[in-house]
This record gives structure tokens, C-alpha cells and sequence, in this order.
């Protein structure tokens, strides 16, 4: 969805999965790349400027971080700080709006009624990066979804993109203090 997003704003995209082993609940890995001109590259992206990582569980099974440029974004579907996962170190120095948990889950069951976050983490992910507008992401869940399907992700990532935005705030006006 977010290629769709990236689409409807006139940009070029690309995305892809990356399936390692064929069994269920193997980690999958999915490559977006998003640009203003011709995208004539075609393999897996190896230092992405922004990871959404939908399970936090795979934060200490999986190298997730490998390659991620520096000062790149991070979203993570939890509701715990990056103190609490234990990798606040490995982003020492890094600015506050690069990074960010989200509920996903839990916004998921409030407005869905399942724990399906990709809409949810799309919003998380266009309210931190502006790779997208929210407008976008609507626009790119219609086209996916019709009616109460479509309603309750459109909820949920409106409610995702204001809690990142908050957080971002709440963040900044720290800081300046």
C-alpha cells in the first residue's frame, strides 16, 4: 500500500517481498523504494532509509537494523519505548522524530476489531517520514479495501498518523525545555 500511496502523489515506487524460508511464520521482509524519476534498480534494498518493523519480537532473533543508514526511520509496532525493547544505545544520537513506537496492534482491535497493523504502520510511517501524505494513504487503502473494511483501516491509520505526530510534539517541545 504504500507504492500505492507513493503512486497516487504522481511518484514512482516499487515494492516487492522477500521470502526466506517457506515455512509459516518465518520472517518476510518487504522492499518499497519510492522516487521522483524512473526507478531502473530491481534487487532488494540494502540500506533502507526506513524500516517499519510490524513484530518487535524479531528485534533480538533478527539483525532488522542491517544497513539502515544513518539517522534513517524507525518504526516499531509496540506499545514499549526503545529503552524498554533494550536498543535505545544502538541509536545514540539519533534525532527523536527518526524514531518511533506505535501501537498498532491495539489500534488495530480498537477500530478493525483484528490485529492487522499494515494500514495502521503505513500512517505510523507517512506521519514520521512525509515519504506520503495521510491523504494518500486513505486514497491507497480504498483502492485495497470497500466499506467497513475500508471505514475501520481508514480510522485506524488517521488515529496512528495523529499519535506519531503527538509524539513527535511531545518530543520537540521536551527538548526545548
Amino acid at each position: 500500500m504504500l507504492s500505492i500511496a507513493a503512486f497516487l502523489e504522481q511518484k514512482h515506487a516499487q515494492a516487492f517481498p522477500s521470502f526466506g524460508s517457506e515455512r509459516t511464520g518465518a520472517p518476510v521482509v518487504a522492499f518499497c523504494r519510492i522516487a521522483d524519476r524512473e526507478i531502473r534498480l530491481r534487487e532488494p534494498i540494502m540500506q533502507p532509509d526506513g524500516l517499519i518493523i510490524q513484530d518487535p519480537t524479531l528485534l533480538h532473533q533478527v539483525d532488522v537494523f542491517s544497513g539502515l543508514v544513518p539517522d534513517g526511520y524507525v518504526l516499531i509496532n509496540t506499545k514499549k519505548s526503545f529503552d524498554d525493547l533494550g536498543i535505545s544505545e544502538r541509536f545514540a544520537g539519533w534525532h527523536h522524530s527518526h524514531l518511533c513506537t506505535v501501537p498498532a496492534t491495539e489500534i488495530a482491535m480498537e477500530h478493525i476489531g483484528r490485529p492487522l497493523p499494515n494500514a495502521i504502520l503505513l500512517a505510523g510511517f507517512a506521519a514520521m517520514s512525509g515519504a506520503v501524505s495521510l491523504e494518500s494513504v486513505h486514497a491507497a487503502i480504498n483502492e485495497k479495501f470497500t466499506g467497513k473494511v475500508a471505514a475501520g483501516n481508514i480510522a485506524a491509520a488517521s488515529a496512528a498518523y495523529e499519535f506519531v505526530k503527538k509524539e513527535s510534539e511531545d518530543y520537540r517541545r521536551a527538548e526545548a525545555m
